[in-house]
């Protein structure tokens, strides 16, 4: 299958026809990664991993209590709102 490099913004692409990506196995919206093996470009699905962590799992081990704290940034430099 041949297809063009075409101008999108400041960079190029390619557009994927549903077939191909059928056959890949990949949907809009999956993240993929894109490697350079042997002067070929390598598009292909990435591990599925989580982006972030929840905040429950980012405190699960904490045990104390929270104490909100005023920090005192200075004086304003533009046009702030404080």
């Amino acid at each position: 299958m041949q297809t063009n490099i075409v101008k999108w913004g400041n960079s190029q692409g390619i557009r994927l026809p549903k077939i191909l990506l059928d056959s890949a196995n990949l949907t809009e919206n999956d993240a993929v990664e894109v490697t350079v093996e042997n002067d070929s470009i390598v598009i292909k699905k990435a591990e599925n991993k989580k982006k972030h962590k929840t905040i429950q799992e980012h405190f699960k081990n904490f045990n104390g209590e929270y104490e909100p704290i005023d920090i005192d940034w200075g004086n304003a430099e533009g046009r702030e709102l404080w």
